[in-house]
């Protein structure tokens, strides 16, 4: 009886912590989301890394993004996305070629900019994981692990410096083995932007083929 009770008492405790973790974690993700929504505009730096040591791939790529509300503006491995609130505008200057395309605002799935700083807000269990020093600043790292049995993510850890609230870095580690890196280098808020920073404006593209998709 005595053992019976210590198992129980053990699995209680365990549950018990293990629900002030989820707890914990859900509280600096949403003072992380309130911090996003507190600013005018972002601008962001990042560098994204995709390995998967079985299929012997290792890439990296810079890339920088602007944010204000739902509109973006991002510049990534040679090619400019550009959403004004109506549309979606693909800039490849290899091909001189641009797309343009309505936005779905009830596609939930769509994977868009704007989302990176708080695509965690719904579909995971969260838990409080390891704390990092990265060049004098605290790394707090939640661990997400997705609802749904068909994600092909088994995790992702996003680390979170504890001073500012602002995203420092998003792991992703996927069932094959992929592991995905968006590290941020610069983090700036408020930035004195142009009104058209967030427009396509067709006369810089003189040559270029549009391919309007709507």
């Amino acid at each position: 009886m005595k053992q019976l009770f210590s198992i129980f008492l053990i699995s209680f405790i365990a549950c018990t912590l293990q629900a002030q973790d989820a707890k914990k974690a859900k509280e600096l993700l949403d003072q992380v989301s309130a911090k996003v929504k507190s600013y005018d505009n972002i601008v962001i730096d990042f560098k994204y890394s995709l390995n998967n040591p079985k299929e012997r791939i290792n890439q990296e790529s810079n890339g920088n993004v602007a944010l204000k509300g739902n509109l973006y503006h991002l510049n990534f491995m040679g090619v400019t996305k550009i959403f004004d609130g109506k549309k979606v505008f693909t800039v490849v200057p290899e091909d001189e070629e641009v797309t343009q395309e309505n936005f779905d605002a009830n596609d939930e799935k769509a994977v868009t900019p704007n989302k990176m700083l708080t695509f965690f807000n719904t579909g995971y269990k969260y838990a409080w994981d390891i704390p990092q020093n990265v060049k004098g600043r605290k790394i707090q790292f939640v661990k997400l692990t997705p609802n749904s049995a068909k994600d092909t993510r088994k995790e992702v850890l996003v680390g979170i410096d504890t001073q500012t609230k602002h995203i420092y870095t998003v792991i992703e580690v996927g069932k094959n083995g992929t592991k995905t890196t968006l590290t941020v280098n610069s983090f700036k808020t408020n930035q004195p932007l142009s009104k058209n920073h967030f427009t396509f404006t067709k006369s810089k593209y003189p040559n270029y083929y549009i391919n309007k998709l709507d």
